[in-house]
Formats: C-alpha cells, sequence, structure tokens
C-alpha cells in the first residue's frame, strides 16, 4: 500500500482521499463571502470534518479567473488564524497559497500540505517546502488569473500537462522533498477551455507515469456549468460525478466543496469495484 507523507499525517491510499474546500476570501467562484470571516471559515471547516473530510485545503486568495491579487498581509490575516484554531486535529491541514512567506508562515502555525497552483515556481517556494516535512501538491497552470483564460491553446493537452508536471516534480525532487510527499494536479479550469478539461478527464490516468498520486480538482467548475446548463449552486449531481470519474480515473485525492456527498458517492464505488 502506498501513502502520501504530510508533516506528521501518513495517508493511506487504498481508497480515495476527500480534501474539503474552505475558502476565506470574499470572492470566490462558488462561495465568495460565505465563510470570509474567522468565525464562519470555522464553523465551515468544522462541518467538513464532521462530514468526514480527509483533509482541508484553507485559501486565502482566489484563483478564479479574472481575480485579483492580494497581499502577503491579507492572505495571512485570512488564513493564519484557521488554521492555528484547527491545528492539532485528525486530519492534515493543506494551505491553498503560492507565497513562499504565506507558505513558512502556515506551516509554522501548523499546516501540513502546501497546495500551490503555481507548482512551487515562485522563488524560495521549493526551499520552504524542502525545510519542512509537509506535502506539496503541484498544479499545472498558465499565466495568472487574468490573463490565464484568454485563448488558450494546446497541441497535446495531456501530453504537455505531462511534461510541464514532470519537470516540477523533478525540480522538487532535485530540492530534497520527497516522492511521498508530492501530489500532482493537471488544473482543471487553470488555462484551459472547455475541450481541454474534458480531454484530460479523460485521459487522467496518463499522469500516473508520473509516480505521484494524483489530485482533481473538479467541483462547481464552469467546465460543469457548461456541459449542463446549470448555476454553480445547481452544480451538486455534475460535481459528484466528475469526481467518481476522477476515481475511476486514477485519482487518489479529490478536492471537493460537498464533502458528506462526495463521500458517498466513492463509497458505492469502493463497494462495487470491490475495494471493501
Amino acid at each position: 500500500m502506498s501513502f502520501l507523507l504530510c508533516g506528521k499525517f501518513r495517508l493511506p491510499l487504498d481508497r480515495p482521499l476527500v480534501m474539503g474546500i474552505v475558502n476565506v476570501t470574499p470572492d470566490s467562484f462558488s462561495d465568495g463571502g460565505m465563510h470570509a470571516s474567522p468565525s464562519a471559515a470555522l464553523e465551515h471547516a468544522l462541518s467538513l470534518i464532521e462530514e468526514g473530510a480527509d483533509m482541508l485545503d484553507i485559501g486565502g486568495e482566489s484563483t478564479r479567473p479574472d481575480a485579483s491579487p492580494v497581499t502577503v498581509e491579507q492572505e495571512l490575516r485570512r488564513v493564519l488564524p484557521l488554521v492555528e484554531a484547527l491545528r492539532g486535529g485528525s486530519i492534515p491541514l493543506s494551505v491553498d497559497t503560492s507565497k513562499p512567506e504565506v507558505m513558512r508562515q502556515a506551516i509554522a502555525a501548523g499546516a501540513s500540505l502546501i497546495n500551490d497552483v503555481n507548482a512551487l515556481r515562485a522563488p524560495g517556494a521549493l526551499a520552504a517546502v524542502a525545510a519542512s516535512g509537509v506535502g506539496a501538491c503541484l498544479m499545472h497552470r498558465r499565466g495568472d488569473p487574468r490573463t490565464m483564460q484568454l485563448a488558450p491553446r494546446y497541441d497535446d493537452v495531456a501530453a504537455e500537462v505531462g511534461t510541464f508536471l514532470g519537470a516540477r516534480l523533478a525540480a522538487a525532487l532535485d530540492a530534497g522533498i520527497s516522492r511521498d510527499r508530492l501530489l500532482v494536479d493537471p488544473g482543471f479550469g487553470f488555462a484551459k477551455n472547455l475541450q481541454h478539461n474534458v480531454e484530460l478527464l479523460r485521459h487522467l490516468d496518463r499522469f500516473e507515469a508520473l509516480g505521484v498520486p494524483i489530485l482533481a480538482g473538479l467541483s462547481r467548475k464552469s467546465m460543469l456549468g457548461a456541459i449542463t446548463g446549470r448555476e454553480v449552486g445547481e452544480r451538486l449531481p455534475a460535481s459528484i460525478a466528475v469526481a467518481v470519474l476522477a476515481v475511476l480515473k486514477g485519482a487518489k485525492v479529490v478536492r471537493v466543496h460537498d464533502v458528506g456527498a462526495t463521500k458517498d458517492a466513492l463509497k458505492i464505488v469502493s463497494a462495487i469495484e470491490g475495494s471493501e
């Protein structure tokens, strides 16, 4: 059995893990402002834990298309109180950030995983993770939130994303981050149009060749709205469907808003597939 190491946590990967999303932001695409206050964020995080989240992903800066950047100070003010309130619990805390200073302070506060949409490319990011025992998720993206959806083009999206992730894995390994602390995320919705996203999901199992667990984040995303015609708040069935498809295609971690419903769906999959 393989494991994912995140600080003091050793997570078995014999079943898919469900990562619950906690956006401490006023402008996230699906729940902007709903959990922006420390008390609301904590209440939401505890509810996701109650629903059975295997880990939480705490974000203090929206990375949706057209989102405006925030300062290090703003991001720390949003993220650190929640990490400090939840540290010492039974599941690992991930912090969704691309800023090395936020990484360092979040790790010191109790974070066990860094989830970076920039794949640890910022100067000092690799060192910040390597100096700790935390895990890291490396995601594919081109450009930034203000430019990434301006006519993205690929000749072979799965091959090009795989090449990028392979290079970032090599950089992380060279920096001293062990393979059992690493995940990859193809970055659904980040510098990709609908067809790119569909192709990535269809060929998600190709990324297993990279030799680390795959994280898939598809919950409530615009591709689901494009396919179903549903608004963000009406995408629960579609979100569950793509979570199940991602797991069947090799994802070991799914990042979702709706933890309980996703856990139930994956229990059915595991029972039918003979994992339980």
